[in-house]
């Protein structure tokens, strides 16, 4: 536990000793930013046109808060992330094989994953200071409106569990190149593959259907933006997450069998 201690406290000052984290943590609050104030901005002026126009008034979910603004939000923050998250692992191994350090670290006395997991959870809390510093839209919701608390807990539950699934797949990318731009355009290209899987199910049979869509990453973030807690979601986000950190330690074993 010590080791991963230090080794999440190495990480941690590297990801603030440079741009990186400052960067990615910047971009990601300006578009989720610039979504909120679009959906806020939308609900509000529906809300004034109701107020004049009975039969508008009449449609309960374009006035409902939750519904037209934090559900779509929680949309809209999930790609934001698929975008961002490969920049926060593309340097997690790649940098250190590039410079070669990753050789010096193998002889520690310390074992893969020790170093695996010290990573990964670095990566995670950059990640959560990044998803928490997020949270001042629904404030303003709960200022300004009366939103469901549940979707809001829930939502950002979900956005956190798939948030820890692409920093394992990107810590995989990470560890099998030397390239850091490489690892995030794998890592990009994958996360993209598993959430098209949802968009392309209507165009298959009902069971190979169902399969794909119980795979697809965009078809167990829907319950959570709902308000439902659902354990095969939070089941399907552990395993995929420790499929890519056990696939992690096995390229890392690999490079100690090779010498």
């Amino acid at each position: 536990m010590r080791n991963c201690y230090l080794i999440a406290k190495k990480e941690l000052q590297s990801y603030f000793t440079s741009p990186v984290a400052y960067v990615v943590i910047t971009i990601f609050l300006i578009i989720t930013g610039y979504f909120f104030y679009n959906l806020f901005a939308s609900f509000s002026t529906l809300s004034f046109q109701a107020s004049a126009n009975p039969a508008l008034a009449k449609q309960r979910n374009l006035l409902n808060v939750t519904e037209t603004v934090i559900r779509p939000l929680f949309g809209n923050m999930s790609i934001i992330m698929l975008l961002m998250m490969p920049l926060l692992t593309m340097r997690l191994f790649s940098e250190e094989k590039k410079s070669g350090t990753i050789e010096l670290l193998l002889t520690y006395p310390i074992s893969d994953m020790e170093v695996i997991i010290g990573k990964f959870v670095a990566c995670t809390t950059v990640f959560i200071l990044m998803l928490s510093a997020s949270i001042t839209c629904p404030i303003l919701v709960m200022v300004f409106g009366e939103p469901e608390t549940g979707p809001i807990i829930t939502g950002y539950l979900g956005l956190f569990l798939m948030g820890s699934a692409f920093i394992s797949l990107g810590i995989f990318t990470s560890s099998i190149t030397e390239n850091q731009i490489v690892a995030a355009t794998l890592s990009f290209g994958v996360l993209f593959l598993f959430w098209m899987m949802g968009y392309s199910v209507s165009f298959m049979g009902p069971t190979l259907g169902r399969i794909i869509m119980s795979i697809s990453l965009i078809g167990h973030i829907e319950g959570f933006a709902k308000g439902v807690i659902d354990t095969t979601d939070i089941i399907y986000y552990l395993i995929f997450s420790s499929l890519f950190i056990f696939l992690t330690l096995r390229v890392m074993e690999s490079k100690k069998w090779r010498g």
